[in-house]
């Protein structure tokens, strides 16, 4: 597997997980509930996802040569580009779907 192809996968899984969420009202796209999700119970399955998408980088790094070490910056910056990822999701929940 190429690097690029490696950075490809996990910005279009973050992308991916950033917004499942907010397009469904299952926990983690898979267990039905019988009520809507809260917004804070969107937020908590929003930090899990990150630590998912964030292994699945860590995996990629590790197959393809030794782990850099990361101190709070990294994990400040992406935080905030998994935030802006899920962007679009939370618009289309809270702002742009109209109730009916």
């Amino acid at each position: 597997m190429t690097h690029t192809f490696s950075v490809w996968l996990v910005l279009i899984t973050a992308f991916v997980a950033a917004n499942l969420p907010f397009l469904n009202d299952r926990w983690l796209a898979v267990l039905p509930r019988r009520a809507p999700k809260t917004l804070w119970m969107r937020v908590g399955e929003l930090v899990l996802l990150y630590f998912v998408v964030g292994a699945l980088g860590l995996a990629l790094e590790r197959d393809a040569g030794q782990i850099a070490p990361q101190g709070w910056e990294f994990y400040a910056t992406t935080g905030s580009l998994f935030l802006t990822l899920a962007f679009p999701g939370f618009v289309y929940r809270y702002l742009y779907r109209r109730r009916g």
